[in-house]
């Protein structure tokens, strides 16, 4: 059985998403960050030794890093499916996305989550990470300009790896200027997987 280690308003959420979408069977070990630091848990260290969250376990294996399980959850688990022919060009373009997520797309919002938090400290960074969030958020945008999905006409675990840099930025109020990853949003928030996932998941404050 797959176990998702589940930590509430964090990136797990769209592993369980993933899981919703390729209707497979999965159990969740909830896990709450702390209300000050917003920190996870030290229970999480017991599951890897990086004490982060997603991670999941299965037969005997724990795997952790978004992409890595998004990655191995389609390739073992989706008989063909969320995913282009390997041998394609799109099969390129959704591992680029994929590795984009968190390689380079996350780092600037989490530079503003993390300064914004020090205040008056911050406000010296804070015109450097608003380019930087500007340039990213802009890149994503026309990737997405008359088109529904990622790679191709369907969604793929590309779409499903890049819905947590939509929600920290949409969290943030910063898409206002992207209409085309503004529309991505509310497309994926409409299918009846991510539903399930969020009743499953429980409470998630980056969505709404």
């Amino acid at each position: 059985m797959i176990v998702v280690h589940h930590l509430n308003d964090s990136r797990s959420q769209r592993i369980l998403w993933l899981l919703e979408e390729l209707g497979l069977p999965y159990e969740i070990e909830r896990y709450e960050r702390d209300a000050t630091t917003r920190l996870a848990p030290p229970e999480l260290r017991a599951v890897h030794p990086l004490g982060k969250s997603p991670v999941i376990t299965n037969s005997g294996r724990a795997i952790a890093e978004s992409g890595a399980i998004v990655d191995y959850l389609i390739r073992r688990h989706g008989h063909g499916r969320l995913r282009p022919d390997p041998e394609s060009a799109a099969y390129d373009a959704y591992v680029q996305w994929i590795h984009y997520a968190e390689g380079s797309a996350m780092l600037p919002l989490m530079l503003l989550l993390y300064t914004t938090r020090l205040g008056d400290a911050g406000v010296p960074l804070k015109p450097r990470i608003d380019d930087e969030i500007a340039n990213h958020l802009g890149y994503v945008d026309q990737a997405l300009a008359g088109r529904g999905y990622f790679v191709g006409d369907d969604l793929t675990g590309a779409d499903i790896q890049m819905s947590f840099v939509r929600e920290v930025a949409r969290a943030f109020g910063r898409l206002t200027s992207f209409p085309n990853l503004a529309a991505h949003v509310a497309r994926m928030h409409a299918p009846p997987a991510y539903g399930r996932a969020l009743e499953r998941g429980g409470l998630y404050a980056l969505a709404g």
